[in-house]
């Protein structure tokens, strides 16, 4: 019996609005809760979507852990496919391969896309030690002032660091949302802050670079009215189904720290530009064989609005703007799965081109 199935968290506004999506096409969708699905996951031929799991705690320090952890249950969930007929809208193995930025850019670098450069040798320099020192040094002898700094498995701005030096004159800023915690150590917070004293700075940059980092060049992002931008796309099966600025008057645009979203056609780009974006994000997505729906950020050079991608997301898919009006992004989702439910086994083999080419 083929059914339908979503692996995430109840009452979460990715399972609420997929549930509404998959009611509204007239399709049965089983929840799976994370704790239970090695015994709970349906029997039979499946379609399954994975949703992220909830991480309750704060802690930087805890990441790399968490992140470790995921990264099993998505093993396992291959495993379990060996064994049951299962089909995935992301594949276990391609989300992992997205959760890891470093990895992921270097697949997307070798294939020849533009992305936002990593910085050779900086965070092995900065493994022991004075790592802001050592960091200061390496962006010297690049000659370069400004930088991103991310943990490898971290989301939602969590542990990113802006952080800028101007050595002719003696200054630096740094802007995060994280703080140091007495007792906890690196703390995520929803307030972005900006830091101007050395000593903080430099604590701060400390207890980071201690962590599995990437560190990237900062780069000017285009602007529109005093604000800004980068993109977020949703692509998914080979189409852009949602394409939103994320509007700010500093260097993070993550949309939960009081940014502004605007529809990407009200940024007035020309019809060549996003051609070229959507170009790129479909050969983005055929990196990573087992990817159907993404969110994948892109920035905009100043000036000449070169896209260049700042990374990937396998479960980029929540779009508040999205829900609170078509909800088009989970319908697709659901749209897909309808189709998968309908296909006659014997006669008709589900695929993203078809699908696409059938709407």
């Amino acid at each position: 019996m083929r059914r339908a199935a979503l692996l995430g968290s109840p009452g979460s506004k990715r399972a609420m609005y997929l549930m509404q999506a998959a009611q509204r096409v007239g399709i049965p969708l089983s929840l799976v809760q994370w704790q239970d699905w090695r015994e709970c996951l349906p029997e039979g031929e499946l379609f399954l979507k994975i949703d992220p799991p909830d991480w309750e705690s704060c802690c930087l320090t805890q990441l790399d852990g968490l992140a470790a952890d995921y990264r099993e249950q998505l093993k396992k969930l291959s495993e379990r496919a060996r064994k049951q007929r299962i089909t995935f809208l992301n594949h276990p193995s391609a989300i992992a391969q997205l959760l890891d930025k470093r990895g992921c850019k270097e697949i997307l670098r070798k294939a020849g896309l533009p992305v936002t450069e990593q910085l050779a040798g900086t965070v092995s320099v900065c493994g022991n030690g004075q790592r802001a020192e050592a960091l200061l040094r390496q962006m010297r002898k690049l000659g370069i002032c400004q930088v991103f700094i991310k943990p490898v498995w971290g989301s939602g701005a969590a542990g990113v660091f802006a952080f800028r030096c101007q050595p002719a004159r003696d200054r630096m800023a740094l802007y995060t949302c994280t703080l140091l915690h007495p007792k906890l150590g690196l703390v995520n917070t929803k307030r972005l802050r900006r830091i101007s004293q050395p000593e903080e700075i430099f604590a701060l940059l400390d207890r980071l670079l201690e962590l599995d980092c990437v560190v990237e060049r900062w780069y000017a992002k285009a602007d529109y009215r005093g604000f800004s931008y980068d993109l977020r796309a949703v692509v998914q099966d080979e189409r852009v189904d949602f394409l939103l600025a994320r509007l700010s008057q500093g260097p993070i645009t993550n949309l939960h720290l009081n940014n502004h979203p605007l529809d990407a056609a009200d940024l007035g780009l020309s019809r060549e530009i996003m051609t070229s974006l959507e170009e790129l994000c479909r050969k983005a997505m055929g990196c990573f064989p087992g990817l159907r729906s993404a969110g994948i950020d892109i920035l905009l050079e100043k000036g000449s609005l070169t896209p260049r991608i700042i990374e990937m997301n396998g479960q980029g898919d929540l779009i508040y703007r999205d829900i609170g009006r078509e909800n088009m992004i989970y319908g697709h989702q659901a749209e897909m799965m309808r189709r998968w439910l309908a296909a006659d086994k014997q006669q008709e083999v589900y695929s993203p081109r078809a699908f696409h080419t059938a709407l």
